[in-house]
C-alpha cells in the first residue's frame, strides 16, 4: 500500500515508485532500507555519483560521507593540520569563538538542488556541495551528514562502514540496511589499515624517554615499566 506515513519517505508518489512492495512494516510504519555503498577511495565516489547521474535514478534521495579534508571551507581550519580537533573545539566555542558556517547548515541541507522531488534535483558529488555550501557560506561536512537522514543511498570510503568509531562518531547504523562494496578485494588491506597505527623511532625514543622519567620519578611505576619496556624492545 502507500507509504505516505513512512519516516523515510522521499516525498515521490508511492504508487509510481516500484520499490514500495518491498517496503518493511514496522508496526504502521513502513520503512526504506537505505543502501550503503562503500568505495576505496573518495575518487571513486566521485565517479559513481557521476555514472548515477546518467541513470534513471538520478533522482533518488542520496549524500556522501567524507572527511573535513575534502568538506571544510573555514579559511582557518581548512588550512589547519588538525582540522578534527579545531572544528571541535570551535563547535563547543572553547575560546569564545564559534563556526558561523556549522550555523548555516540548514541553507545548504535544505537547498532546492540538494532536494527530490525540486524539478533542480540530480546526483552530486563532494565538489557540487563544497562549491554549493561556498556560495551558501554553510559547512557541506554537517550538511551530509544531516542528508544521510533522508537519504536512499549514502556513498562513503569504506572504512566508514568497517571502522566502529568511525561508525559510531558518523551515526551510521548498519542493521536492516543494504550494504555495498565496490572492489571488495580490497577490504582486507582497509580492516588492516583501520586497527593499526604509525610511529616513527624519533616518537618512541621521546615516550621512552618520558616514561623514564615517569618511572624514576615513582609515579605509578606498574602501568609505565612494561609500556617502557615495549618501547625498549621496538627501538
Amino acid at each position: 500500500g502507500p507509504c505516505t506515513e513512512c519516516s523515510c519517505a522521499s516525498g515521490k508518489d508511492p504508487d509510481k515508485d516500484p520499490s514500495h512492495t518491498k517496503k518493511k512494516e514496522k508496526g504502521d510504519q513502513l520503512c526504506v532500507p537505505k543502501i550503503f555503498f562503500g568505495t576505496r577511495t573518495h575518487k571513486q565516489i566521485s565517479q559513481i555519483s557521476r555514472e548515477l547521474k546518467r541513470t534513471a535514478y538520478s533522482c533518488v534521495p542520496m549524500t556522501i560521507l567524507s572527511s573535513r579534508d575534502y568538506t571544510c571551507i573555514h579559511p582557518v581550519v581548512s588550512n589547519s593540520s588538525n582540522r578534527n580537533e579545531m572544528c571541535v573545539e570551535l563547535l563547543e566555542g572553547k575560546h569564545g569563538r564559534s563556526c558561523s558556517f556549522y550555523h548555516g547548515v540548514h541553507k545548504l541541507s535544505e537547498q532546492h538542488s540538494l532536494q527530490p522531488g525540486s524539478g533542480l534535483y540530480q546526483a552530486w558529488d563532494i565538489e557540487d556541495l563544497v562549491r554549493l555550501g561556498r556560495k551558501l557560506r554553510a559547512c557541506p561536512y554537517f550538511a551530509a551528514r544531516e542528508l544521510m537522514v533522508g537519504a536512499d543511498i549514502v556513498f562513503c570510503p569504506y572504512n566508514y562502514l568497517l571502522d566502529p568509531q568511525i561508525r559510531d562518531s558518523m551515526d551510521i547504523n548498519l542493521k536492516d540496511q543494504v550494504v555495498i562494496l565496490d572492489e571488495a578485494h580490497n577490504i582486507e588491506d582497509c580492516a588492516r589499515e583501520s586497527v593499526s597505527y604509525g610511529v616513527t623511532e624519533s616518537q618512541l625514543r621521546a615516550a621512552r624517554e618520558e616514561l623514564d622519567f615517569m618511572v624514576s620519578n615513582s609515579i605509578r611505576q606498574k602501568h609505565h615499566e612494561p609500556l617502557r619496556a615495549v618501547c625498549c624492545s621496538l627501538i
